[in-house]
């Protein structure tokens, strides 16, 4: 059999494997975390798509309990950084200690932060300074950490799944768009409807919860971001998510009214680049064989709610993020 006709066979099984997996991931989660499907989903396709993801969420919404959660199923080392004011960012990636050996001789060992595993929770990412929070900024883009001048590579696959507070503006350190722009997803933790609030009241104070089974590895997981990235897309398609993408910025030509009345800033390339993959992943985990204008659709609102910076005028409007994609994607044409 020539290598061909095996890497194409490999590629059907690594298919099937992730497809057959979904159902088994959302199985294992649903012991743990009641309801919440779209959140879940969000954050498996950024898993899969090998991007990092910002949960926004009111306290006791189970953003730790979720995040732990994934990392169990997906058999990685999690890891878990409290933000706080007082944090330096050697608290995050590590640092030089002088040690004595047996032999009386000292050098200097660098120990490992927390930054060194799999999937990182960095909790209220936003209740720290910038100075500690461009050290995180470098471990999610580069993949790596420097210490007093040298370089240490981050075991991969590498995660950042970051919360913050949107209720607690006194004390914060709003996140710069720099950094912002690095995360694949926004994702919104709403309050779960009556019914599966009482659920988890019932559940939760009445038994101890099943333990999670790891489905996959971190090599799985490094081959579903090659299939990933394989998944087929039409011109069309990606010219719509471009086109999307495009009319978030105002004062430009065939920007709609409404962007330049309420949008200040719009999105950049890597936006664009969000969506594609994203939908990418999106298609896979759903079984289709191909990427539809649908899934770039669905992924509009996590993508872009954190890239688009709104006016004065459109808060003093009462106008939200979530209103201004909702008309953009009723307005931009899905076909040249």
């Amino acid at each position: 059999m020539n290598t061909t006709n095996v890497s194409m066979e490999e590629e059907a099984r690594v298919v099937e494997q992730l497809r057959e997996g979904r159902d088994r991931i959302y199985s294992e989660l649903s012991k743990t975390i009641i309801g919440q499907h779209e959140v879940i989903e969000q954050l498996l396709i950024s898993l899969f798509a090998g991007g990092h993801c910002l949960i926004t969420g009111a306290p006791g919404l189970a953003k730790t309990l979720l995040v732990r959660s994934v990392a169990q199923v997906f058999h990685l080392n999690f890891g878990r950084i409290q933000f706080t004011p007082d944090l330096m960012p050697a608290d995050i990636t590590g640092t030089e200690i002088l040690e004595e050996d047996v032999d009386g001789h000292r050098k200097m060992t660098f120990v490992k932060g927390p930054i060194f595993a799999n999937v990182i929770l960095a909790d209220e990412i936003n209740r720290t300074p910038p100075k500690t929070q461009a050290a995180l900024l470098e471990a999610m883009q580069e993949h790596q950490v420097t210490a007093a001048g040298r370089r240490y590579e981050l075991e991969e696959p590498f995660f950042v799944l970051a919360t913050q507070n949107p209720i607690e503006m006194e004390g914060t350190y709003p996140l710069p768009e720099a950094q912002l722009d690095r995360f694949m997803f926004n994702v919104l933790i709403d309050y779960l409807p009556p019914k599966d609030e009482l659920a988890v009241v019932m559940q939760t104070t009445s038994q101890r919860n099943e333990p999670i089974e790891p489905l996959f590895s971190g090599e799985d997981i490094l081959r579903f971001h090659e299939m990933v990235r394989r998944v087929p897309i039409a011109e069309e398609v990606g010219a719509y998510a471009v086109r999307l993408v495009g009319a978030t910025r105002p004062d430009r030509e065939g920007t709609p009214d409404f962007i330049n009345q309420w949008v200040s800033w719009g999105a950049g390339l890597r936006a664009a680049q969000t969506l594609v993959i994203g939908a990418k992943a999106r298609a896979l985990l759903s079984g289709n064989a191909h990427v539809r204008i649908e899934d770039i659709q669905a992924l509009a609102h996590p993508a872009l709610r954190h890239r688009v910076l709104l006016s004065y005028k459109a808060e003093a409007e009462g106008m939200t993020i979530e209103k201004v994609i909702s008309r953009l994607i009723e307005t931009v044409r899905t076909e040249v």
